[in-house]
């Protein structure tokens, strides 16, 4: 028996051992392969002499080189040329990978570079090139917040959503967010954001809905390029993401979208084209996925012959961090650099130089667009970086946009509150409200402010019974409370465990307080979709705390109040009956309760619209017969190592490849043709007060419908009104959507009687339908109705055109 015990404990050591020694070499392939700095570029160090346009610089720094590139008296595009003149294979190939994903996983010394930030374009110190910092994301800066030795911290504003900014409808404020962004990455040394997101809502289950806009394109392209413009105001680029056709986390890196080429140019593409179009962001991001057949890193005809050729983009692509499969393919087909950058891509570009491969022109013109935003950034301007971006002016606009994205979905004369009643606050989330979704859209605030902490604020009183309740549950459940941060932070949720009530607990907080606010929460993020059960619909626990409160406070005539803390559509058609106010909050970033109380006590007015579908069921989507059903999590070592193509015949749908059978029926469009009731409408949004929309004028010149509309507040209290310009197209002979969202505007803020008068410009080539069969837009000639409408489904005027 002994001699047995000792031969097993022999051969668990032996087995011990091997896994020590199997994950220090893991560790060391991983490292050396992916996480590294260093790769086998040497640095030269001869110098020539510089002349550019007749200037000779001879200024060198202490490293010997010359300090020409933070000369401005040459154009950047002279001294693009003459850099790239100068360059070595070496160091041009050097340029088209990034430094490694050690930077995004905080191995930086904070005396070389920014801690937290998730890559960058690599330095050529011999030419005075400086190294380019790269930082997450669309929600704010995602960088680390204390640094070794330093006595401070790092803090960056949590901004709301992008759902809940689109959700406001104004452009303006919207750059003014972006350009509060802007700013800190400004102040913090960040030469690049990764945002904003610009794919479509094909599904409501898609795990990153919330660092996007809309289902539909047009708002998506008018928005991101808001944003866009805002945070470039700053001297910051951005990288538009992600190019293209990414709806889905389940197998992101693998998945073979399978779209026809009109839904590809109506849909999917277009809020990239109008963000090109009005903004010419610095960098565009391609995305993991396959289309048709093909990586979108790998694919010149997205890259080169529509994103370039077609549309006329200037800036450079970029990879998603490990997007793509074949580094020289990439290369060639125009995306112009790999992040975050591996020895991996590094041995393939040499090797694809040596053999041919390697197309040098397309080399040489991936380096040029490199160097040209590497000379548009304050690095080359000797620009001081303060650190002490104004947080406080930031936290306002962050407020003031969240109030203004809040989309009052019900109201049956509850609200506004008066100040000073006393609330119970129903539900986990009412005391610890999510500021956003996780994953690289995360931010690493200062604070978020929750529900209780708003109503506190704005003068309402927390009914302590309730508040009791919550305090038992949360010391009962330490662990669940207990937020992830870091990396884990990233890619797990946080979403504690709801309360549960009885009905005598109910009763007694009904019968201790004025009112009930109940807070749903919901969460997401990258690297996993959501799924129908306890996530799209209600949970049990739930759905008993929401008939138990409306049960108790309703039987002492008291108002019953649901606040949506989402990121993403759930259903709302089979209890939406019960309470008597739903108030959809979105995430609002760090000042989220705040934005939620001013919005409840009537300080602002709700103006937020639906920017997608609210269906009565999740079948009622024609997406959902092909999207994956069960949030299968993003799979790590696949996307770092890769993986074998999967032979057609074993592909499982929906997972290694999903058919776009809806085509450009996606969101409203759909739901529209087919004429399926729904929860609430494309564009649905309460106000306190009423809008009359006047009669519309309509002129047509210089290839544009001009729209006018007066806007007149009929109501009692001070608002603004978004109007929606539809445009449909009689006795069409093709298959096309019933109606298009064409053009939008947002009224002043209106006092009682007070009139807008709205204008927008409708480009005739906006009309336009993709001609698969002759590969080119086309306009279909005859008689256009205009709509002008409070959604998609309240049209208040129209007028008809003939073209």
């Amino acid at each position: 028996m002994k001699k047995a015990l000792r031969i097993t404990l022999k051969t668990l050591g032996v087995i011990l051992v091997i896994l020590i020694i199997g994950g220090l070499l893991g560790w060391w392939y991983v490292s050396s392969q992916f996480l590294s700095f260093e790769d086998d570029y040497t640095e030269k160090t001869e110098i020539p002499e510089l002349t550019i346009d007749g200037y000779t610089f001879l200024d060198r720094n202490d490293n010997g080189a010359l300090d020409v590139y933070e000369d401005d008296r040459a154009s950047i595009e002279d001294r693009v040329v003459d850099l790239l003149s100068q360059m070595t294979v070496e160091e041009k190939i050097h340029i088209l990978k990034g430094s490694g994903m050690a930077s995004g996983m905080g191995m930086v010394d904070p005396e070389e570079g920014i801690p937290g930030v998730v890559g960058t374009i690599v330095a050529t110190p011999r030419l005075g090139i400086p190294a380019i910092n790269l930082s997450d994301g669309p929600a704010g800066l995602r960088i680390e917040p204390t640094r070794e030795g330093v006595d401070r911290t790092f803090y960056a504003t949590a901004f709301p959503i992008a759902t809940l900014l689109a959700s406001t409808w104004n452009t303006e404020l919207v750059y003014s967010v972006g350009d509060a962004m802007g700013n800190e990455a400004l102040e913090y040394g960040i030469d690049v954001i990764l945002g904003p997101g610009a794919n479509i809502h094909r599904h409501p289950f898609c795990g990153r809905n919330f660092e996007y806009y809309s289902e539909d394109p047009l708002l998506t392209g008018k928005i991101g390029a808001a944003m866009v413009n805002g945070i470039e105001s700053n001297g910051i680029g951005t990288s538009v993401k992600h190019f293209v056709a990414n709806n889905q986390e389940t197998n992101r890196n693998y998945n073979d979208t399978r779209v026809s080429d009109r839904a590809m140019r109506e849909i999917y593409l277009k809020g990239f084209e109008i963000i090109v179009e009005d903004a010419q962001p610095w960098t565009i991001m391609s995305s993991y996925n396959k289309v048709n057949g093909t990586y979108t890193a790998e694919s010149r005809d997205l890259l080169t012959d529509i994103l370039r050729d077609d549309w006329g983009f200037e800036g450079l692509v970029m990879s998603d961090w490990f997007g793509g499969n074949d580094a020289v393919a990439m290369i060639n087909a125009g995306n112009d650099l790999l992040e975050p950058g591996t020895k991996k891509q590094w041995k393939a570009l040499t090797k694809g130089y040596e053999d041919g491969t390697l197309d040098m022109d397309a080399v040489d013109t991936s380096v040029k667009r490199i160097l040209t935003l590497a000379l548009k950034s304050k690095k080359m301007t000797d620009y001081t970086y303060g650190e002490n971006p104004d947080l406080e002016a930031h936290a306002e606009i962050t407020r003031k946009s969240a109030s203004e994205g809040i989309v009052l979905l019900k109201n049956d004369d509850t609200l506004p509150l008066q100040k000073g009643k006393n609330v119970a606050l129903i539900g986990v989330y009412s005391y610890d409200f999510i500021a956003g979704g996780t994953g690289s859209g995360d931010v690493n605030e200062a604070y978020t402010v929750s529900l209780e902490e708003g109503l506190a604020n704005t003068g309402f009183s927390v009914n302590q019974k309730a508040k009791e309740v919550y305090q038992k549950h949360k010391n009962a459940n330490p662990e669940a409370f207990i937020k992830p941060e870091g990396m884990s932070a990233m890619f797990n949720p946080y979403l504690p465990p709801e309360m549960s009530y009885d009905d005598a607990m109910m009763q007694d907080i009904a019968n201790d307080s004025d009112l009930a606010i109940i807070t749903i929460g919901r969460n997401s993020g990258e690297g996993g979709d959501r799924v129908v059960e306890d996530d799209f619909l209600l949970s049990e626990a739930e759905k008993k705390m929401l008939s138990a409160a409306c049960e108790a406070f309703h039987a002492v005539n008291k108002k019953v109040i649901v606040v949506l803390n989402i990121g993403g559509v759930i259903e709302t058609a089979s209890w939406k009956n019960q309470p008597d106010a739903i108030v959809l909050a979105w995430q609002g970033g760090q000042e989220g309760g705040n934005a939620v109380a001013d919005i409840l006590n009537g300080n602002v007015n709700p103006s937020g619209k639906l920017t997608m579908t609210f269906p009565m069921h999740i079948d009622d989507h024609a997406s959902n017969a092909n999207f994956p059903q069960n949030g299968m999590p993003m799979q790590m070592m696949d996307m770092l190592f890769g993986k074998d193509e999967v032979p057609e015949d074993e592909m499982v749908e929906n997972v290694d490849y999903t058919n776009y059978e809806e085509g450009i029926y996606v969101g409203y469009r759909h739901f529209d043709k087919a004429d399926l009731d729904v929860s609430y409408p494309f564009g649905y949004g309460l106000s306190y007060t009423d809008f009359e929309y006047g009669d519309m004028e309509l002129v047509y010149e210089n290839d544009s419908l001009k729209v006018t509309l007066p806007v007149t507040n009929i109501g009692d209290v001070t608002g603004k009104e978004v109007v929606q310009f539809y445009v449909s197209k009689d006795s069409t002979q093709i298959d096309r959507p019933e109606q298009e969202l064409k053009g939008f505007a947002k009224t002043s803020e209106l006092s009682t009687g007070a009139t807008d008068t709205l204008e927008v410009n409708i480009p005739v080539k906006s009309l336009q339908y993709w001609n698969e069969k002759s590969s080119q837009w086309t306009l279909e000639p005859g008689s256009y109705v205009i709509k002008a409408g409070a959604s998609s489904r309240n049209i208040k005027r129209s007028v008809q055109i003939k073209i």
